[in-house]
Formats: C-alpha cells, structure tokens, sequence
C-alpha cells in the first residue's frame, strides 16, 4: 500500500511555469512505476505523463510534449512535473498515480493501470 500526496499547484499567468510534487508514503522504495494525470473543470481525467521505476522511459500526452518535464528521486520518494510555457487550458486539478510493478523499464498511459491515487492539487492558469 502507498500514499501519494501532491503539491505545489497555485495560479500562474499564461507563459509561466510551475513545477507540482508528489510524495510518496508506505510501502515504497522504487517499486512503482509514477505517472501525473488532470482533470480540466467539466471535463475527464486525462493522462499527461508517465514514467518508469528507472526514470530512463517516459511517456508525455501530445498536448504538453515540450512544454512539461517529468522526473523522481527515488531516494526521496518523490516524482515532479515540471511545467513550463502554461496555457489557460492547462487550467486543471493534477492528480499522481502510482503502480507497482516487478519491471523497472515500463512506463504507463492509461487511468486503468494504475492502483494508486493522489488527492489533487489546482492548477490555474490566467490568460
């Protein structure tokens, strides 16, 4: 079992950068792969970055390719997005999800694949 707790959202201007955490509690170590996913207002969750156990495979959705960085410290437990050049449709609550897995090279897409969920964390983007 882990806990995972985000932080670090907040309001920025479009063109600006913010960089949100995520903790992770409980049985952890790097047994699991990280991803970030968001919720737009209205909207569904939507994956936005995943990457793996060894950090060396990362997955981005086409929406924030170059704009948004994943990254982890396993020694501290701890998986970043970074994310620059925000558009007031980044505007969303971004949520980090956890799986566990033996494979330290697979990194995930999908809602489906991953057991562990965050509470939130806003992020609001003015134009």
């Amino acid at each position: 079992q882990v806990q995972l707790v985000e932080s670090g959202g907040g309001l920025v201007q479009a063109g600006g950068s913010l960089r949100v955490s995520c903790v992770a509690s409980g049985r952890t170590g790097s047994s699991y792969a990280m991803g970030w996913f968001r919720q737009p207002p209205g909207k569904e969750r939507e994956f936005v970055a995943g990457i793996s156990r060894s950090g060396l495979i990362i997955y981005y959705a086409d929406s924030v390719k170059g704009r948004f960085t994943i990254s982890r410290e396993n020694a501290k437990n701890t998986v970043y997005l970074q994310m620059n050049s925000l558009k007031p449709e980044d505007t969303a609550v971004y949520y980090c999800a956890a799986r566990a897995t033996y494979s330290s090279s697979s990194a995930y897409t999908t809602l489906q694949q991953y057991g562990y969920w965050g509470q939130g964390t806003q992020v609001t983007v003015s134009s």
